[in-house]
């Protein structure tokens, strides 16, 4: 028995570089993606860019096709199964974790706003919340409320999962062709997705920040106004009302 691990071993170890990684690369991307489709903290986004690093710098001319239809189908299966364990929480009468889960991580604003486009443009709203960083549970949960049978969302999500795949591919292949090394390309894309992850959140963030900033101007300003009508009102009976109809008609 001794002699047959040792066998297996030198087998493994006479594989060329390329066939090992294969071997080892492609249940690890499927695995990943899949997990972080499900568990929503996976930066799916990242890995499917560093897959794609390593496949350019391959000398096999399929290896980025294998990487694109790996992710796609991944990212489509992990959809699916979270969608299907999100409807078992919406019919049953104690709802589910995935369900809570789900809501907890959506503000009821986005989800607000989702639900208007899903009304809308399903198929196209389906693809942009994959493209766009932390958009896709929103969407998901807005097709769980309004209850789209899974059927029908997978198809959507198929459209969606393969611009997903391509979008993160190009950035690894960007990665790749701008560095000799498969490391250092792998950490331009890893740098990228991060940063194009951060920037929706910024963008939110100032947007929020902008909107507040008027608003506690435009109550001060009302407040000053008023009672600045109410002092020229003062002096005499008949200034509230000329001052009024000047305001109408200025």
């Amino acid at each position: 028995m001794s002699e047959g691990f040792t066998g297996i071993l030198a087998a493994a170890g006479d594989l060329p570089p390329e066939s090992t990684q294969q071997a080892v690369g492609y249940p690890s991307l499927f695995l990943l993606v899949a997990l972080g489709a499900l568990v929503p903290v996976v930066p799916t986004g990242a890995i499917v860019s560093s897959a794609a690093v390593v496949a350019f710098h391959q000398s096999s001319p399929f290896a980025l096709l294998y990487v694109f239809l790996v992710a796609a189908f991944a990212a489509c299966l992990g959809d699916a199964a979270l969608y299907w364990l999100g409807q078992r929480g919406i019919r049953s009468r104690n709802g589910s974790r995935w369900l809570a889960s789900l809501r907890g991580r959506v503000t009821p604003e986005r989800l607000a706003h989702a639900r208007e486009r899903l009304d809308t443009h399903q198929v196209s709203v389906l693809v942009l919340s994959r493209l766009v960083p932390a958009g896709r549970i929103p969407v998901m949960l807005a097709c769980l409320l309004s209850e789209m049978p899974l059927r029908r969302f997978v198809r959507g999500d198929v459209a969606a999962c393969l611009a997903w795949a391509a979008t993160y591919q190009l950035i690894g292949i960007l990665g790749g062709s701008l560095f000799p090394e498969p490391w250092q390309g792998v950490v331009a894309a890893v740098g990228l997705t991060v940063l194009i992850s951060a920037v929706p959140a910024l963008w939110r963030r100032l947007r929020g920040r902008a909107a507040d900033e008027p608003s506690g101007q435009g109550s001060s300003g009302q407040g000053t106004s008023g009672h600045g009508v109410s002092g020229q009102g003062t002096p005499g009976g008949g200034t509230s009302g000329r001052g009024t109809s000047g305001h109408e008609h200025p």
